[in-house]
């Protein structure tokens, strides 16, 4: 069975989204949090369908989009490591 893993970077992105909303409005902060969560736990039966990020270029590394947001993740073995979620219009830093 396929199991989510959310990486420190990730957490760190969800949490500066949060607090970067909750400026004007924490009850949307909060609804766009769990709107991210929700699309990520999608993954567990349909990993693959997310789409190959076109900065890396690598099958395994894929994302999908939520809203304005990029959930940046890859898929090893079992595991779907989610690695980043950053806004639309910024690029994914390759590594």
């Amino acid at each position: 069975m396929t199991r989510i893993v959310w990486t420190e970077p990730a957490i760190v992105d969800l949490n500066s989204i949060h607090d970067y909303i909750a400026r004007d409005a924490e009850v949307y902060a909060d609804a766009t949090v769990l709107e991210l969560f929700e699309a990520v736990d999608r993954l567990l039966n349909f990993p693959h369908s997310g789409r190959v990020v076109l900065e890396v270029d690598d099958e395994d590394t894929r994302e999908i989009i939520v809203g304005n947001y990029r959930v940046i993740y890859d898929i090893s073995g079992e595991a779907v490591r989610i690695l980043s979620v950053l806004h639309g219009a910024r690029l994914f830093p390759k590594t």
